[in-house]
């Protein structure tokens, strides 16, 4: 699946979720999944927990998540990078 395609199945309406990115056709939180895989989950655990989501969509969390990264950047404290 191509980078365009994974991030095809992430949704933005002001109406749903508050605007947030979501997993299209779900209430589910770009960024609770990438929360989730952040705090050590696996897929299959995600998937387990949040029934009607596939792997592709874990993926396209984690697509539009380097998307964000290009485009911005977090402060991150001196030195934290060693």
């Amino acid at each position: 699946m191509t980078r365009d395609e994974l991030l095809n199945r992430i949704s933005i309406n002001p109406n749903i979720c508050f605007g947030k990115p979501c997993i299209k056709g779900h209430r589910i939180w770009v960024s609770l999944v990438l929360d989730l895989l952040a705090s050590g989950w696996s897929f299959q655990q995600v998937l387990d927990n949040y029934p009607g989501i596939e792997d592709e969509d874990i993926r396209a969390c984690i697509a539009y998540g380097a998307e964000m990264a290009r485009e911005r950047y977090l402060d991150l404290p001196v030195g934290s990078g060693t």
